[in-house]
């Protein structure tokens, strides 16, 4: 049975991770495509081999998920893979949901909500403290960080090529854009798929298969080939929203939005070895260069629907982790 069960976390978390290539593809290409630096195929082809790359990267995220958010130690394995999968199904669930409406959500939350509801729900503890610090803060901080680093640099630039001839300027930003597009894919490569790899772990380590502190190489292209296959697949419902309804975006902006958010994502990873949302981090650096046209030039009410969004994703993902737990606990006999 517990064998069964491992095999359908793999599974599930594998799946969870194209959902989240599909559902964050809009993160990496969505500037470019809205300022035609990049057609769309050959932006997605672009950013399914960065996110690939990127996934190889480092490990430091991925551990922070498998031994930072729910607390293992005392659960007998089969409990502990219970509880992984509903969290994956929460994730999943939220997504989708997402996905369908074209709301740019965090599917980092998602799985974290998902696990701190279907761990609270499986009779399992949370540690507390370390998701304030390595989930909430950053949550907070990474927005307000990336959408003021990206109004300053935006007005700095503005200000350096204020004598320059508009075209030719825009020509060069629109071929600058191919670089920070590829940046800002390899830094979501690094940070998303890592968090797959942890869920992954999670499952190997119930049943001593692995530890929490050592990803196996197989996980690691797993998780890169399904995130890059997702990413692949494109997320147009969301690459909308991000690329046209918040602001009409000019290359200018959209290379530092992408620069700015891609900055973001390697510091998290690298220093703080804190999960951040990518979704988060663009769409606010997205609003902060377009707000140095002129604040009303930022589709405020969009902009509302997506902090709604934000704001939801961990509790709603955490209630539909916690009702398949409490469903499927005495199903499966954990």
């Amino acid at each position: 049975m517990e064998v069964a069960l491992v095999i359908l976390v793999v599974a599930l978390a594998l799946g969870f991770d194209y959902t989240n290539g599909f559902h964050d593809a809009a993160n990496a290409i969505a500037t470019s495509v809205s300022t035609r630096a990049l057609t769309p195929r050959i932006a997605l082809i672009m950013a399914a081999v960065m996110n690939f790359a990127g996934a190889l990267l480092g490990t430091e995220v991925a551990e922070t998920i498998a031994k930072s958010i729910v607390d293992f130690q005392d659960a007998a394995p089969h409990s502990q893979l219970v509880v992984v999968l509903c969290a994956l199904i929460g994730a999943i669930t939220w997504n989708l949901i997402t996905w369908w409406f074209g709301l740019p959500s965090s599917s980092t939350h998602a799985l974290i909500g998902g696990l701190v509801g279907a761990g609270l729900a499986g009779g399992l503890g949370v540690y507390g403290s370390a998701i304030v610090d390595k989930v909430v803060l950053p949550m907070i901080f990474s927005p307000l960080v990336g959408f003021g680093l990206a109004f300053v640099i935006m007005v700095l630039l503005l200000w350096a090529v204020r004598n320059a001839n508009p075209t030719r300027a825009m020509r060069r930003f629109r071929l600058s854009q191919t670089v920070s597009a590829a940046a800002m894919a390899l830094g979501h490569g690094l940070q998303d798929a890592q968090k797959t790899m942890g869920v992954i772990v999670m499952a190997l380590a119930a049943v001593g298969w692995a530890t929490p502190g050592e990803i196996p190489l197989w996980v690691k292209l797993a998780a890169a080939g399904a995130i890059s296959a997702g990413t692949y697949a494109g997320g147009w419902r969301i690459m909308r929203t991000l690329g046209r309804k918040i602001i009409e975006l000019d290359p200018a902006r959209g290379l530092v939005a992408e620069s700015v958010s891609a900055v973001v994502l390697y510091v998290n990873a690298f220093a703080l070895h804190a999960p951040v949302s990518t979704t988060h981090t663009i769409t606010s650096a997205i609003m902060g260069v377009g707000a140095t046209k002129r604040l009303s030039a930022v589709r405020w009410g969009v902009a509302k629907n997506i902090a709604i969004a934000w704001v939801l994703t961990i509790p709603a993902a955490a209630l539909v982790a916690a009702l398949f737990t409490l469903v499927l606990r005495p199903i499966l006999g954990a």
